[in-house]
């Protein structure tokens, strides 16, 4: 809370304008430091921090700042109302937050202030742990709102929710790490990927989780049905193994309590994690009968030990499609960031969805799977016999 200030004996909630301030250098009042105040302050923070300890990332979370902000700290919304109108200017805020530099935030679930009714509570919740910055928060004197108070089915729907969160930990880890060295949010408005669709400029109620990921919160009061808008290529259902849908499109998507829309776009390579086990989840590639070998997609994995500025390592997953057959070649890390940080995992789940495999080769060798899925060692190159669905 590093406004200069927010407490006053009398007069406005700031500092006098004739207040005099060091400005790396040069005096200034604070007509021209008030902007910059929070941003230096948090500033001075991140700094001390990585003086005091060097092996550790700084963290700070800062509710005010300036741009550049995101060098120094995290961020989050505010004190933002309990109310549905408030969730919804949540994602607006969230979006443009992110095309404006600052690519870790997110706000208080349920809202600051107010005693949000559970409802509410659960679909801001189910937004919420699809954003960087995930939390409960409230006023000093609102109703408890622990994720339990509510109870069922609301507690039994927000448990699988935060076990979501978790699964695709790998994923936003990565996202995480992107945004460190690119600056692209990790919550991307449709636009991004389709800058020549004018009316995707309008699209305030869905975004991509990175680039794979389409959300389609659940925002209104009562809802049934969601609309949603299908940007063009294939999209797969997360949740179940249905038909895939082609864009671009609109569809009205049948929901209830437990329904948070996520499809996942066609070629992607997605890691996960469950209880440990390290997952990539595979979706087979837009098929072109006109050209035998094609490049379709890839996903990506960013490790390292989860603090400092040590060893680290980025793993790529390339699916290439060949004739009717699906290949995913893994681009392991460099041989110093394999000898620095080797790969943490002995084997890995793979998961395939929207088609059936009918022969599995892995390293040229043909390997047992069960279902769509397989658990194997660490490979070069993975070869899918398949039958599209």
């Amino acid at each position: 809370m590093n406004e200069p200030t927010s407490f006053s004996s009398w007069g406005g909630l700031y500092l006098p304008h004739s207040t005099q301030h060091q400005l790396d250098g040069h005096k200034g009042d604070h007509h021209e430091a008030h902007n910059v105040y929070a941003l230096q302050m948090n500033r001075a923070g991140y700094e001390a921090q990585k003086e005091c300890k060097s092996d550790a990332r700084p963290w700070i979370l800062s509710r005010s700042g300036w741009a550049g902000n995101q060098r120094y700290a995290w961020n989050w919304t505010g004190d933002t109302e309990s109310t549905w109108e408030s969730l919804k200017m949540t994602l607006t805020t969230i979006i443009g937050l992110g095309l404006s530099g600052i690519p870790y935030t997110g706000s208080d679930i349920g809202g600051f202030s107010g005693n949000p009714p559970p409802e509410l509570y659960l679909r801001w919740f189910q937004l919420a742990c699809m954003m960087p910055f995930f939390r409960t928060h409230s006023a000093i004197g609102t109703p408890a709102r622990e994720p339990w108070v509510f109870g069922e089915p609301y507690t039994t729907i927000i448990r699988n929710f935060l076990h979501l969160r978790y699964k695709i930990m790998p994923y936003l880890y990565t996202l995480a790490w992107e945004a460190s060295q690119t600056g692209a949010p990790l919550i991307r408005p449709l636009f991004w990927y389709y800058p020549d669709i004018f009316e995707y400029r309008q699209v305030q109620d869905e975004f991509f989780l990175g680039s794979d990921l389409l959300i389609a919160p659940v925002l209104v009061e009562g809802s049934q049905k969601r609309e949603v808008l299908f940007p063009p290529g294939i999209w797969f259902n997360y949740w179940i193994d249905t038909d895939p849908i082609t864009g671009p499109c609109t569809l009205s998507v049948d929901i209830d309590l437990s329904t948070l829309p996520i499809f996942v776009r066609s070629g992607s390579a997605i890691p996960m994690t469950t209880d440990g086990q390290l997952q990539l989840h595979i979706y087979p590639p837009e098929l072109n009968p006109e050209k035998d070998v094609q490049y379709n997609g890839c996903g990506q994995l960013y490790m390292d030990k989860g603090d400092g500025f040590g060893p680290n390592r980025l793993d790529q997953f390339y699916i290439i499609q060949r004739g009717n057959n699906f290949e995913v070649n893994w681009d392991t890390a460099s041989e110093s960031e394999q000898e620095t940080y080797l790969f943490p995992h002995e084997r890995l789940n793979i998961i395939l969805h929207g088609f059936e495999a009918q022969e599995v080769h892995v390293d040229g060798v043909i390997t047992p799977y069960t279902g769509r899925q397989l658990d194997i060692k660490p490979f070069k190159r993975l070869l899918l016999r398949s039958s599209i669905k």
